[in-house]
C-alpha cells in the first residue's frame, strides 16, 4: 500500500515536471502541449515527455479540440489534454463536533456522491476516531453503489495542531489524548493512502480552488464556528509552518491571564470568540438558561438582555484587534471570514471594521477587502477532497519513477 504522506519536496526533477504539467492541466481545464510548454517555459520536447508519462498513468487523456485552421475548410484537429476524471476517485471529509461530513469525487471534483454521519460525541480515542472515519466512509460509498476498494485515497479536515505530513496530531478538540500518531491506526483501517489536515487550511484550499479566494495569490481565510482558525496563502502556496502548527488565529494572545480556552491556555482570543466561549459566559452569569447557540444570545441581546449585549460587544472588540493584527502581520490581499451557519454578524458589524482599522498601521492606502462566505460543512469536506487530489497525484507520480527503476 501506497504511504499516507505525500510531499513533492523528495521527487526527482522529471517528476517535479510532471507534477507541474499535470497542476497546470488541472487549472486550465483543457490545454494543449505547446500552450504548456509555453506557460511553463520549458521545452516542448519535455512537455511531450512528461505528458506521455501522465498519459500511460491514467492521470490525463487527450481530446479533439478545435482544428488548428479555422480559415481553412480542412482543418486538423488540434489536441488537448485534461484530466482523466473516471480515473480515481478521492473522498474528503470534514469532522465537526456533532457529525462528520464525506464528500466523493472523481479526479476532476466532480461530486460522485455526498454524506452526514452522525457523531454520538463530540471527543473520542484515536481508535474510535478512526472507526467513525471508516463508518462514515463506507456509508457513502454505499451511496454510489460502490465499497472502500473503490477510493484512491482520503483527505480529512480537524480542527486542532496538525503536522500534515506525518498525519501527526499535537492536538484536537476531537480527540481525547494529545500528540497521537494516527498513521499506523488509519493504514490498519483503511485499505487506501489518507492524509490529515488542519481543517481551516481546507477551507483555504476550497476558497482557492472553488470560493472567493479563486485567482488570489496572497489571501487569509478566518473560519468561525465553534472556535476559530486561520488559513493562510501566500504566492498561491498553503502555508502550515514547520511543524504545522502556525497560523493559531484562535489562540494568539488577547489578555494576560485571561479567561480559559479549550486549548488548556488562559486569554486566547478563541476564549472570548468561539461559539463556546460566548455560551459559556452567558450561562455563567446566571442569565443563558435554554441558550445552546450564538443565535440564542443574539435573539436574547435583540430583546435588549444587557449581559448577551455585553458579550457580543466584547467578542466584536477582540475580534477586530485579532484582524488588524492579521493585516499588519501579512497585509494580504483579502481576508475572508467563512463559517458554515449564518451565525457570526456580530463579528462583521460596523463596530468591528471600525476597530481593525483603528488598530492597522497608517498608510495612505486601502485596508485589504473583507469578505464573508457562509457554506455548509460540505464545502469543507470539498477543500477537503482538492487536497487529496493533490495528494493522491503526487503519490501517482512519484510511482512512475518507482515502475521507471
Amino acid at each position: 500500500m501506497l504511504k499516507s504522506s505525500a510531499s513533492p519536496n523528495s521527487m526527482d526533477q522529471r517528476n517535479l515536471t510532471r507534477l507541474r504539467v499535470l497542476e497546470h492541466i488541472r487549472a486550465k481545464g483543457a490545454i494543449s502541449r505547446i500552450d504548456i510548454a509555453s506557460a511553463l517555459q520549458t521545452s516542448p520536447a519535455t512537455i511531450t515527455a512528461a505528458t506521455a508519462d501522465l498519459i500511460s498513468a491514467g492521470l490525463i487523456k487527450e481530446i479533439e479540440g478545435e482544428p488548428q485552421s479555422k480559415t481553412a475548410k480542412r482543418g486538423r484537429p488540434r489536441v488537448s489534454l485534461q484530466l482523466d476524471g473516471s480515473s480515481f476517485i478521492v473522498a474528503g471529509l470534514k469532522i465537526a463536533r456533532h457529525v462528520i461530513s464525506v464528500i466523493i469525487v472523481d479526479f476532476e471534483g466532480n461530486e460522485v456522491a455526498s454524506h452526514n454521519h452522525p457523531l454520538d460525541h463530540a471527543r473520542m480515542t484515536p481508535s474510535a476516531f478512526v472507526s467513525a472515519i471508516r463508518t462514515a466512509l463506507e456509508e457513502a460509498c454505499a451511496l454510489m453503489d460502490g465499497s472502500l476498494r473503490h477510493l484512491s485515497g482520503v483527505s480529512i479536515g480537524i480542527a486542532g495542531l496538525v503536522e500534515a505530513d506525518k498525519n501527526f496530531v499535537h492536538w484536537s478538540s476531537s480527540l481525547t489524548e494529545r500528540n497521537v500518531d494516527l498513521s499506523r491506526l488509519l493504514e490498519a483501517e483503511l485499505p487506501f493512502p489518507a492524509f490529515i489536515e488542519n481543517d481551516t487550511n481546507l477551507v483555504a484550499k476550497a476558497e482557492q480552488h472553488f470560493g472567493l479566494g479563486k485567482g488570489l495569490r496572497n489571501f487569509l481565510v478566518v473560519t468561525i464556528e465553534h472556535g476559530l482558525g486561520l488559513g493562510i496563502v501566500l504566492d498561491g502556496k498553503l502555508y502550515r509552518g514547520e511543524r504545522g502548527c502556525g497560523a493559531e488565529f484562535g489562540h494568539i494572545k488577547v489578555q494576560l491571564d485571561g479567561a480559559l480556552c479549550q486549548c488548556g491556555q488562559r486569554g486566547c482570543l478563541e476564549a472570548y470568540v468561539g461559539d463556546y466561549a460566548l455560551i459559556r459566559e452567558v450561562t455563567v452569569a446566571g442569565q443563558g438558561k435554554g441558550t445552546e447557540t450564538v443565535a440564542d444570545i443574539r435573539d436574547s441581546a435583540r430583546s435588549g438582555d444587557q449581559r448577551a449585549i455585553s458579550v457580543l460587544e466584547r467578542a466584536g472588540q477582540m475580534f477586530g484587534l485579532g484582524l488588524s493584527n492579521l493585516v499588519n502581520l501579512f497585509d494580504p490581499e483579502c481576508i475572508i471570514l467563512s463559517g458554515a451557519q449564518m451565525s457570526f454578524e456580530h463579528l462583521c458589524s460596523e463596530e468591528v471594521m471600525n476597530r481593525l482599522q483603528s488598530g492597522v498601521v497608517n498608510v495612505d492606502a486601502p485596508l485589504p477587502e473583507i469578505k464573508v462566505n457562509h457554506w455548509g460543512d460540505l464545502m469543507w469536506a470539498k477543500g477537503a477532497a482538492a487536497y487529496g487530489i493533490e495528494q493522491v497525484s503526487i503519490l501517482k507520480v512519484k510511482e512512475l519513477a518507482a515502475h521507471a527503476s
